[in-house]
């Protein structure tokens, strides 16, 4: 496989709209050839009758069914609150007249 040269990592950051330095150039040329080799690498040990998955092992719900189930009324939610006033909590206030 062919290196990754420093024109080649330029133009791509051309592309990419970064502005690279001189040595940025060199040590990304090299980070790229390792990552392109493997790629690569992977792509040979890949075998076409092994289905592709997304985990090793299957997956299976854990959660409960949904169920419907009545829920609070204005006064019993508000029947433990400190303080409530027409139909809701009523808390101190915490911004000024100005905010």
């Amino acid at each position: 496989m062919s290196a990754i040269t420093r024109d080649e990592v330029a133009h791509l950051a051309r592309l990419s709209r970064l502005a690279l330095g001189e040595d940025e150039l060199d040590h990304l040329a090299a980070q790229l050839d390792q990552i392109i080799s493997a790629v690569a690498r992977v792509q040979e040990v890949a075998a076409e009758d092994i289905p592709p998955t997304s985990h090793a092992l299957p997956l299976t719900n854990v959660y409960r069914a949904d169920q419907n189930r009545p829920g609070l009324t204005p006064d019993q939610a508000l029947d433990a609150a400190p303080a409530a006033e027409q139909q809701r909590f009523r808390v101190p206030r915490i911004l000024d007249e100005e905010a």
